[in-house]
């Protein structure tokens, strides 16, 4: 039955469907925390800081970010399967073991290894999304997967109401146990595929497997257009990243909530109005690429542009309606962008890099994402997080106007031999 089911047309789209729930407990697992702050206090006293929040967050993120080249290297090396449904295993155990803390130096230490575990995962799934879908549907089939990850975000802001009516503790558990078993059914359904192949029959000295990484890099790093896209893929990680970890807190400090309904507002309200932006945006790069080779590079900067009137709401506005428009906008704009940015990628760089691309990509991102996080933290102590929000609509710009002067592409999807 499961080898007639990899032999089907439809296969490619069952892939993304099975790594769609993946997604979707990649982000429910990272995001729970942010919205169960209060409900964590009376337990963890250190959560009541601000700054100590923050750094709680950042810890995540820094790792993550170190992790990320890395990771993306051993996806192109090695298989995709085995690392997805590790990566998977590990951070849902960890979810898992986070209900049972009591310090926060126990929560600081998990949420580091979470950040270790879930930063195998991204570069290795769009990389086989890649792989399994040409250019005619890639930016639809990594939206749909991009529609698990928002999901998940906004499912993450139900933690502060799952845990005002049980517990915190059974938060982390039912969620932990979930990816732990879902890690299982992938062992049977999800397959690899490689559009390009290593040589597994020989075997590798340590000094030879460096020279191949090194000289993969040196590939990357040569390329003037990954280094654009590395600068277009860090600025809008700073709103980004800010409206996840800390827009819960600005709702609450703005309009004056109680977390349990500003969490699931903040994120609802972004992550479902990126839910349909990736479906949009993918939808329209794939028509526009077939007609013009820009045709995704213009869908993903329009996509940013609706994040800069959001961004001024953000830090202008105090009035309940324009704040939850403000972030439909910001989620709808960052959707269009987002589902684009794998799939611009393919057109610089050849499938043997890719994830190893995409890896770096997310080590500037994420680690731009981590620094905004801690200071944010800072901000909120001091009361001044609303100026920042504002202050980081001139980054957008500046990401827009670099993006479309400098990237040229010369094919819909780089091949091997270009």
């Amino acid at each position: 039955m499961i080898a007639k089911l990899n032999e089907k047309k439809s296969y490619p789209w069952i892939v993304v469907g099975l790594l769609w729930f993946v997604a979707l407990l990649n982000y429910l697992d990272r995001q729970m925390l942010s919205t169960m702050k209060s409900a964590m206090m009376d337990d963890i006293p250190e959560l009541a800081k601000a700054e100590n929040f923050g750094l709680l967050m950042a810890i995540f993120l820094w790792i993550y970010a170190l992790m990320s080249p890395v990771s993306g290297i051993i996806a192109d090396r090695f298989n995709r399967k085995r690392i997805i449904i590790g990566s998977l295993f590990i951070w849902s155990g960890v979810t898992m073991a986070m209900g049972y803390a009591t310090t926060f130096n126990q929560i600081y230490i998990l949420r580091g290894i979470m950040g270790f575990s879930e930063a195998f995962y991204i570069p290795a799934a769009l990389s086989l999304i890649a792989d399994y879908h040409q250019e005619k549907t890639r930016s639809f089939a990594i939206a749909i997967h991009t529609t698990g990850i928002y999901l998940g975000q906004a499912l993450g802001g139900f933690g502060a109401t799952i845990s005002k009516y049980f517990s915190w503790h059974f938060s982390f558990h039912s969620v932990g146990l979930l990816g732990v078993l879902y890690s299982l059914v992938l062992l049977f359904f999800l397959q690899e595929k490689k559009t390009y192949f290593f040589d597994t029959t020989k075997k590798s000295s340590t000094i030879s497997e460096f020279r191949q990484m090194f000289k993969g890099l040196g590939i990357l790093f040569g390329n003037i257009s990954f280094w654009v896209l590395l600068f277009y893929f860090a600025s809008p990680s700073l709103p980004g990243w800010a409206a996840k970890n800390w827009l819960p807190t600005l709702f609450t400090e703005t309009l004056h909530l109680d977390m349990a309904l500003a969490g699931p507002i903040a994120t609802v309200t972004i992550s479902m109005s990126s839910f349909f932006g990736v479906l949009i945006g993918g939808a329209i790069s794939d028509r526009w690429v077939m007609k013009h080779l820009k045709g995704r590079i213009y869908t993903s900067a329009i996509g940013l542009f609706l994040t800069i009137p959001a961004l001024f709401l953000f830090g202008y506005c105090c009035d309940t309606a324009a704040i939850i428009f403000g972030a439909i906008l910001f989620g709808l704009g960052f959707g269009i962008y987002d589902t684009n940015n794998m799939p611009i990628l393919c057109q610089f760089v050849a499938p043997r890099y890719r994830a190893t691309g995409y890896g770096i990509m997310n080590f500037v991102g994420i680690s731009a994402g981590a620094v905004i996080t801690e200071f944010l933290g800072k901000a909120a102590d001091n009361g001044g997080m609303r100026h920042v929000f504002v202050l980081l609509l001139f980054v957008v710009v500046t990401a827009i106007v670099l993006q479309l002067v400098s990237l040229h592409p010369k094919t819909v999807d780089m091949t091997e031999g270009e």
